[in-house]
């Protein structure tokens, strides 16, 4: 039986992966649970979330997460809805908290993390995020 020459076989490999040009910063528990804070909020329809990264300016606590409502029921939820949680996901109860719906305010401190949950008035008022203007702002996607 004669050898052939087999015919021409276009091969293909897997394609080869692409350059890593964006590195990918790993989140660190205190930032996951600013997030998971943020993530509570959102569960109750909060407006206007923002998370500040305390960490450089700050000797008390890494973040602060500021979230608005627009009626003191809705603050109540936003507020137990984070609370629930941090403590179905983390295990984590408040170190403290203070205020409460009719004040406007609410705060619940996890220690690293503190939530800020105001009325749009007493946001304004406050105006956190000017006080703290030098913080970096993360991102909520």
């Amino acid at each position: 039986m004669p050898i052939t020459k087999p015919k021409s076989v276009k091969t293909t490999s897997a394609p080869k992966p692409k350059s890593a040009t964006k590195v990918t910063q790993a989140i660190d528990p205190e930032e996951s649970l600013a997030r998971l804070c943020a993530d509570g909020a959102l569960d109750k329809k909060a407006e206007n979330i923002v998370i500040l990264d305390m960490r450089e300016i700050s000797s008390f606590t890494d973040f602060f997460v500021i979230v608005s409502g627009t009626s003191d029921p809705q603050l109540k939820a936003i507020a137990s809805s984070i609370r629930g949680r941090v403590r179905d996901v983390t295990g984590q109860r408040p170190i403290a908290e203070d205020g409460f719906p009719g004040s406007h305010w609410v705060i619940i401190d996890y220690g690293s993390v503190i939530v800020h949950i105001f009325n749009n008035e007493k946001r304004d008022v406050y105006a956190l995020e000017s006080l703290w203007s030098d913080a970096r702002r993360i991102e909520i996607a």
